[in-house]
């Protein structure tokens, strides 16, 4: 048979290797047999539960080379931090069997409701996409799954809100009804699937991985470090693949009124597997202590400033050392005291730009002459130090050499990087563009309140029954709550404000709320429903003022010192050498740079390593911007971070801000963001080197793998982003 002669094909390869996922499935006695006949050279398992089921309980596997537990994983942030939940003051036995699990349904259901308007809320803030939570609930068997889903599907469960929106897994589907339930179960994590609620009776195990369920309703009879291990494995992994610092969107629920505190207990125990940590060491190694170093501009090295004084070059410990390609311009202490004044002098100019408007008018005979004069004031009270600690034979230093020198490195070992902002002028006024809500959450009547406890951090949270305080207007209990945020205004806003109120109050009423639910759910939910619209109001605002100028403060900047933390002991690196470990490029410092504006340097990436080569050859010079060099800022959602682009260099005709990215990412909302503020800020600082004399600057996105060091710097201006939102006037 094809089969036989398959077979007989891999166990003659002399090669064999075999990749087994889920591989405690094979652990059986046929299985291992089967594997053993086709004589593997080896096999790699991957499992998440490494042991084998026996008589006397689970057996470890004997041939772990690597283990990551959960508690590794929850601990470095990689999924969700799973929480227990209950209600205030529950008494599980004084319900029935029955009301106790509609109890849980229901709390289940609200949890439901708020984790899904959190997640809308984090999406409208952050423009990312939407992610649409459901609801697992783990029924006894077939007959118990069926009854469930009647019972959530029928007006005595929320009036039958949920009818349509739950779909039974289980071995009692086959033929048409099977594929139904198949295709439904793979399509529940789009937005335009219906499905909000997943009853299943032992049948999503491994191999159904997805990343929005955020609430298990277990209602099988389980202890509680079954309920734990089984339970939330398939809940744990997060929508947008880190965690957001938002605890709803980080978070997976477990409701479980009747074992709450036996959950509690047992995670708090020390061989948990939320708590239990296998830590294997490796061998000692460079990487295991880091270290954090400064780098200050190459000026200071160049003119033999750095290692002096506290601004200088800090080595935290023994990471190499770079032999020196130039010899200082001043060896004496005279002489580099004198040098650093001049730099602390010329630093006043970068505001006067109507004397200094770019760095190469600092080389005018007068300009020249102030900076004496200016030193030679200041250096007045350190003479007898200066003489005192001078060696025998020192001349005294020559202040206009000094101040000609160091002027001059400073031309050559910067660039002029204007200090750019941009400000409205006149009457400036604000408000919000009338727009119809989006989606809104099926927040559920009910008074009574949830507590819920994070099972590794013991940290708590309530979902409440309301402050009790009955408004005569429905619409009050959100306009109430949305004036308390900073940039509304009731005054201007308020006729929106009770539109967008109303159109809440109008989603609700359609459901066929009694006006008593209503009142109750405005009252319990007001707060979250308030965050979620002002989220969506935000991109419906406008600002308009009389005009827009760009304002130029300063015309040069000095160059920022870089901070780094790198592994310690480690050499430093020359640019062009081939990195082994790519991994590990982010612990090196590289260096051997005759073009670069700082002696060393730090990459993200071998990309930019790739690049760096590339500017070194091509460019006049070049640098990796410090933290605060360039001050450009964008907005996503409702941050503003700052940019800080990869690379800058300057050519005989153009200075290029450079930012390489992985081609998957080129369209991502953040890349965007920041290619759009980074363009806008080199159009103005165009402008203003029209004005002076200088050179344009262009913004260049490149995808990584355009970057190869065949390809001249100029080669990349086909990447360049363009600013085509800009209409701002240059204030002269």
């Amino acid at each position: 048979m094809l089969g036989d002669s398959y077979f007989d094909y891999l166990a003659n390869l002399p090669d064999l290797v075999l990749l087994m996922d889920e591989s405690h499935r094979y652990r059986a006695q046929a299985g291992m047999r089967a594997i053993n006949e086709l004589n593997p050279l080896f096999g790699l398992e991957l499992t998440a539960t490494p042991f084998i089921e026996s008589s006397r309980g689970p057996v470890p596997f004997k041939n772990v080379v690597m283990d990551y537990p959960l508690a590794r994983a929850l601990e470095d942030g990689f999924v969700k931090e799973p929480a227990v939940v209950t209600q205030r003051n529950f008494t599980a036995s004084a319900h029935t069997p029955d009301e106790l699990e509609k109890i849980k349904l229901e709390d289940g259901v609200r949890l439901h409701e708020s984790t899904k308007a959190e997640l809308l809320t984090y999406a409208r803030e952050n423009r990312v996409n939407v992610v649409k939570p459901f609801m697992l609930v783990i029924a006894r068997d077939t007959t118990h799954a069926t009854q469930l889903k009647a019972l959530i599907e029928s007006d005595a469960f929320y009036a039958g809100r949920y009818a349509q929106k739950v779909i039974q897994v289980d071995s009692s589907r086959t033929g048409a009804e099977e594929e139904v339930m198949v295709t439904r179960l793979l399509a529940v994590e789009s937005v335009d699937e219906p499905t909000e609620i997943v009853i299943h009776v032992n049948m999503l195990k491994e191999g159904w991985d997805v990343t929005n369920l955020y609430t298990i309703v277990p209602l099988r009879a389980a202890n509680a470090r079954t309920l734990i291990e089984q339970s939330i494995g398939r809940g744990l992994r997060l929508p947008y693949g880190k965690r957001t610092g938002v605890a709803e969107v980080d978070r997976l629920n477990i409701v479980a009124h009747d074992k709450f505190q036996e959950i509690i207990d047992e995670a708090n125990r020390g061989d948990s597997p939320i708590h239990l940590q296998q830590v294997i060491l490796d061998a000692p190694g460079s990487d295991d202590q880091k270290v954090s170093i400064q780098v200050v501009s190459g000026v200071m090295a160049r003119l033999g400033l750095a290692g002096v004084a506290d601004d200088a070059l800090v080595v935290a410990g023994d990471v190499g050392a770079t032999p020196a390609v130039f010899a200082p311009v001043f060896n004496t202490a005279a002489e580099r005291q004198a040098a650093r004044m001049v730099l602390d002098v010329i630093g006043n100019y970068e505001t006067r730009r109507d004397l200094v408007p770019v760095a190469g008018a600092l080389r005018d005979a007068g300009i020249q002459a102030q900076i004496r004069a200016e030193v030679a004031e200041r250096l007045k009270p350190l003479q007898g130090n200066l003489l005192a600690g001078a060696v025998e034979g020192e001349s005294a230093p020559d202040l206009s050499a000094v101040v000609a020198k160091t002027t001059e490195m400073l031309i050559q070992q910067s660039m002029d990087i204007p200090r750019i902002a941009v400000v409205p002028t006149g009457e400036v006024t604000t408000g919000f563009h009338p727009f119809q809500l989006a989606a809104l959450p099926n927040f559920q009547p009910g008074q009574r309140e949830i507590v819920g406890q994070e099972l590794r951090g013991n940290t708590q949270f309530t979902l409440s029954g309301g402050s009790g305080l009955r408004e005569r207007r429905l619409a009050d209990y959100l306009v109430k709550k949305l004036v308390d945020y900073d940039d509304i205004d009731y005054f201007t806003q308020a006729d929106l404000l009770y539109d967008l109120a109303e159109q809440c109050i109008t989603h609700y009423e359609a459901q066929n709320y009694a006006e008593s639910e209503l009142h109750e759910i405005l009252n319990t939910y007001g707060g979250e429903l308030a965050r979620l619209i002002h989220a969506e109001m935000m991109a419906h605002f406008w600002e308009a003022a009389t005009g827009y100028e760009v304002q130029v403060s300063r015309g040069f900047t000095a160059l920022r010192p870089c901070n780094y933390t790198v592994a310690a002991g480690q050499g430093v690196h020359h640019f062009r050498e081939t990195v082994s470990e790519p991994v590990r490029i982010k612990q090196m410092l590289f260096g051997g740079f005759a073009r670069c504006l700082y002696p060393l340097q730090k990459f993200d990436s071998d990309t930019e390593r790739r690049f760096a080569v590339i500017v070194e050859r091509d460019a006049l010079k070049w640098f990796k911007p410090a933290k605060g060099q360039f001050q450009i800022y964008y907005k996503l959602g409702a941050e503003q971070p700052e940019y800080i682009p990869d690379f800058v260099a300057e050519t005989d005709t153009t200075v290029f801000m450079a930012e390489t990215k992985a081609r998957s990412e080129l369209n991502t909302p953040e890349v965007r963001a920041k290619a759009a503020a980074a363009a806008r800020w080199c159009k103005h600082a165009s402008d203003h080197a029209a004005q002076v004399g200088g050179k344009p600057w262009k913004y260049l996105l490149i995808p990584h793998d355009e970057v190869v060091e065949s390809k001249r710097l100029m080669d990349f201006s086909r990447f360049e982003v363009a600013d085509v939102q800009d209409r701002h006037i240059l204030k002269a």
